[in-house]
């Protein structure tokens, strides 16, 4: 119970401490969210779903995001998240478990034709979808598949907000016991909403001495010791006035 109104009040000061630069935070991040030029590229043809208007959920940045929103818009238009979502981690799984597979989507100087030709071959025999084929061969031919990895990771991401999911991660020093992991998801639940379901992940990070870190919905929340530790430095760090003495 402790453990959980820390969380409550972290994330309480946190939101008190932010609230003043919310309208300007959305403001810069409508203003730099990146275009999807890469949706203009027809992944997989869906009859009568040309003109569908998709909005991509999150903003997300880099290469690698664009790629996933794209992907993410295709999959949309197909009706196809959850099928793309499964074949797209196992493509994913396929390229961890082989060393030699791993090496050879790395490898940019292999022939873009013999790139493409191995993805399509790879593909066939999984038996992906259209969406999911057209999306890695177009990936293969500009060299980004050795990116696939972190697209997978956004495009999760994206999948888990169509279905009105949402991704919490918290890290510690120590896995949590199965008793304060229930209890932190339920509380998060219950900060969130009924209206999305929360998805705990674990991360351990000895490197934060203590407490935790939570990240979820865009946002980040340190109750680290090592922060808190930081934080005292730069006080004392900073100089004294005699006049406010």
């Amino acid at each position: 119970m402790a453990f959980c109104n820390r969380v409550r009040s972290g994330i309480s000061l946190f939101n008190k401490s932010t609230s003043l630069t919310s309208h300007r935070s959305n403001l810069q991040r409508s203003l730099v969210a990146p275009s999807i030029s890469l949706a203009s590229r027809n992944y997989a043809n869906v009859p009568g779903e040309k003109d569908k208007k998709v909005k991509v959920p999150l903003a997300l940045y880099g290469g690698s995001g664009n790629y996933a929103s794209a992907l993410y818009i295709a999959s949309v238009k197909a009706n196809a998240i959850e099928k793309v979502e499964s074949e797209l981690l196992q493509f994913v799984e396929a390229v961890k478990n082989s060393s030699i597979f791993s090496q050879f989507i790395k490898d940019l100087s292999v022939a873009k034709d013999v790139r493409v030709k191995v993805i399509q071959e790879v593909c066939g025999e999984a038996k992906f979808s259209d969406v999911t084929k057209n999306f890695l061969v177009i990936a293969a031919e500009n060299g980004r598949l050795k990116n696939i990895d972190t697209i997978a990771k956004k495009f999760r991401e994206l999948a888990m907000a169509y279905k009105g999911e949402v991704k919490a991660t918290v890290t510690t020093v120590v896995a949590l016991p199965p008793e304060e992991e229930k209890a932190l998801k339920d509380t998060l639940q219950e900060i969130i909403g009924s209206g999305a379901k929360v998805h705990l992940e674990q991360k351990i990070d000895p490197s934060i001495l203590g407490g935790l870190v939570l990240e979820f919905s865009q946002k980040v929340f340190d109750m680290s010791i090592k922060t808190r530790a930081q934080q005292m430095e730069r006080i004392l760090r900073e100089p004294v006035s005699l006049a406010n003495i």
